[in-house]
């Protein structure tokens, strides 16, 4: 298991990257510390509070349409906090995440995207349908990822942890996606389903530790049951190529951009 020096690098180990590569994620224990986990809360919880103005529909419920009411939201999406709070812009998880990422995809691994996910106490619908990230963007040739996955509160099966299908990340294409609630301009999530002979592995994690995941293995996570919120801060990142053609395209993964994937999605599901 990857550690963290003295000198704040985390330091992978091959059984680490194996795994990633493996089953297209691995879990990583203690990324940040206590006080740093304690630092990120402060302004993660401005934003929930909205006392962060976030525009649109980068303020919305991932469990539901863009109508619902704000305050009952099952889990509450903010997409790019680090464009509504310049002053985030590389704080410790971005630098950890950076440093990480190349250790598990290679050198020229750069920022996408940020985004922070918390589901509401007593939320049983809190549920991310199974899919693939990839589904939601633009067809890259360097398709490199790593997607980390910060838990602020410890994440349990009870209020709604992590769940992944292993090695999915080698299937051939991606699994086919469709709309979950009625189409991209009523909501922006996208879900797929179980085969027979899937295995669901559920990765309960610490607060400060993450899972990191590629774009192409599948997964989600069920309902919150418990009295607490189920707070996540979720930093993906990509190569500098593909983050470059993707705002060439107008593409910022803001739910306010023009471009929608899903035109560019086939009926096998495979992007193009």
């Amino acid at each position: 298991m990857g550690e963290l020096t003295q000198g704040g690098t985390y330091v992978l180990t091959d059984d680490d990257r194996d795994r990633f590569h493996r089953d297209g994620f691995v879990h990583l224990e203690g990324l940040l510390t206590e006080d740093e986990v304690a630092e990120l809360e402060v302004d993660y919880d401005r934003f929930l509070r909205r006392e962060i103005e976030v525009a649109g529909k980068d303020y919305c419920d991932m469990a539901g349409d863009y109508g619902r009411d704000p305050s009952d939201y099952s889990i509450i999406n903010v997409m790019l906090p680090r464009r509504y709070h310049p002053a985030w812009q590389g704080n410790v998880l971005e630098q950890r995440a950076l440093q990480v990422a190349d250790q598990l995809q290679g050198d020229g691994m750069d920022l996408d995207y940020d985004q922070l996910l918390a589901k509401q106490p007593y939320k049983d619908d809190a549920v991310f349908a199974w899919h693939q990230d990839m589904a939601y963007w633009p067809a890259t040739e360097d398709r490199r990822t790593a997607t980390f996955w910060l838990a602020i509160d410890d994440s349990t099966v009870e209020n709604g942890c992590m769940r992944f299908v292993p090695a999915t990340n080698r299937e051939d294409a991606l699994r086919p996606h469709q709309p979950v609630f009625g189409g991209r301009g009523t909501s922006h999530a996208l879900g797929t389903e179980l085969a027979p002979g899937d295995q669901v592995v559920p990765v309960p994690i610490r607060r400060g530790d993450c899972t990191v995941h590629n774009e192409r293995v599948m997964h989600g996570s069920g309902g919150n049951r418990t009295a607490g919120f189920r707070r996540a801060y979720v930093i993906a990142c990509r190569s500098t190529e593909t983050v470059a053609t993707e705002r060439a395209l107008g593409f910022t993964h803001s739910h306010n951009d023009d471009l929608d994937v899903l035109d560019a999605v086939g009926v096998d599901g495979e992007t193009r």
